[in-house]
């Protein structure tokens, strides 16, 4: 029910000497909170990642399904190789790296597991999504194998900031990559030129093994190499970082999801689910039009809206992987949705909005939403398409600020990408999701 509470104002006008009246301002607070949200769960046939993190491995859990990451890359070259000193003949080694900070994984650390890499012989498309097939982009026999797990007392390399899965790349690779450098320097000065004249970039393919999927957050290829002194006298061994992955190449991971029959029977009953990566998103209907008509009941012709703010609940769901709730929502009007992460969009608080997941209230509050609801006032005529939104597991990223002045840190957010880490699953409760319209009206008495 909607709830009003009344403000009496009285002035009066000094300015003139006779025929003074008294004006009675009335202002009134307009509270509504009965409205309702209904949606349906939706598979999410693909996404387009757009992070310089991969995920890697197979894994399966008992009301979640299973899910399977292999990658497709390219690489940012050093625009500069040393040469002082150095032929193709002092190369020694490739090798890639690829760092798994401490705790980024899920199952068991210990698994072996088996990873094949394959060279591209095709440049991969862009954009490209989760869904990309790379039969037909690369060489069908591999460049290198290993066999690696990610616990630290057990894995090849282990640093401060986790475990590295190194994988020797062959010799003659190393030698093609710095022979191409001393021919055509020109060729490494950007990606593009990189991946069309001499190396298209690697496959990274899941061989044997399941139990872990691994986020690696960072893929370079370093050469290892000689250096000679003037006369030949001394030698010194020394490693180049030359090729990593960075925001401005093409990177994909290539995730299969297998939704658990539990999961769809959840889904064919009509709750509404959130799962990723690429697994479930909800779609609603946002009572706009409902919203709308509570602030046109107002006979009032001075008003003003003021707030529309929404929340909903959500709640884990039980799974064998103790896989957790999303921690990252976007709300976003279903027709911007593509148009939104294509163009590396941030909320705007008119078509899209955000919320983190509050552990303590155990709910998603997606803030203000009245410059959205009074655009649609504004418009007059409005359609389904208008109100009808999509609710997506994201990743977000943050700046860090700090005012050294007032010894102050915040954080704002600087890029929201589609869900691409671990496996997460959630239930929104949508009958309990809270929608409240405030807004001002004032009618003026003079008698």
């Amino acid at each position: 029910m909607a709830a009003t509470a009344c403000l009496a104002i009285y002035s009066c006008n000094d300015t003139s000497e006779i025929g003074n009246s008294i004006v009675q301002d009335k202002i009134a607070v307009t509270v509504d909170s009965t409205f309702t949200v209904t949606g349906q769960s939706k598979l999410i046939e693909r996404i387009q990642s757009r992070t310089t993190s991969h995920l890697l491995g197979r894994i399966s859990a008992k009301g979640y399904g299973s899910l399977q990451s292999d990658v497709v890359t390219q690489f940012m070259p050093s625009s500069e190789l040393s040469t002082v000193g150095t032929d193709v003949n002092d190369i020694d080694s490739l090798v890639l790296y690829m760092l798994v900070r401490s705790g980024e994984f899920v199952g068991d650390s210990l698994a072996p597991m088996g990873l094949d890499v394959y060279r591209l012989n095709k440049t991969l498309p862009s954009p490209i999504y989760s869904d990309f097939d790379p039969e037909g982009y690369y060489d069908p026999t591999p460049l290198a194998s290993t066999i690696y797990n990610v616990a630290a007392q057990s894995a090849d390399t282990v640093t401060s900031a986790g475990v590295e899965i190194k994988v020797r790349m062959p010799l003659e690779l190393g030698k093609e990559l710095y022979g191409a450098y001393l021919r055509d320097p020109a060729a490494f000065s950007t990606p593009t030129a990189f991946a069309d004249k001499v190396f298209k970039g690697i496959y990274i393919k899941n061989s044997f093994g399941s139990g872990r999927l691994v986020r690696v957050t960072s893929t370079l290829m370093s050469m290892y190499y000689k250096t000679h002194g003037e006369n030949n006298d001394t030698i010194i061994n020394k490693v180049g970082h030359y090729f990593a992955v960075t925001p401005e190449i093409i990177t994909n991971n290539d995730i299969k999801v297998d939704v658990s029959d539990e999961l769809m029977k959840r889904v064919d009953n009509g709750e509404a689910l959130v799962m990723g990566p690429a697994g479930i998103e909800t779609q609603i209907r946002f009572p706009a039009p409902e919203i709308i008509k509570s602030y046109n009941s107002s006979p009032s012709k001075i008003k003003v809206l003021n707030t529309v703010t929404f929340s909903v609940p959500g709640e884990k769901i039980d799974n064998s992987g103790d896989f957790a709730m999303p921690m990252y929502l976007l709300l976003v009007l279903s027709k911007e949705k593509d148009n939104f992460f294509a163009n590396n969009s941030l909320p705007d608080n008119k078509t899209s909005f955000y919320a983190t997941y509050s552990s303590s209230t155990g709910t998603f509050d997606f803030g203000d939403m009245r410059t959205y609801v009074q655009s649609l006032i504004d418009k007059g005529d409005i359609t389904e398409e208008d109100y009808t939104f999509s609710i997506v597991p994201v990743s977000a990223a943050f700046e860090t600020n700090n005012n050294y002045y007032y010894g102050t840190t915040s954080q704002t957010l600087s890029m929201l990408t589609p869900y691409a880490a671990s496996p997460a699953l959630g239930k929104l409760n949508l009958d309990k999701a809270e929608i409240k319209l405030t807004y001002s009206t004032q009618t003026v008495d003079t008698k």
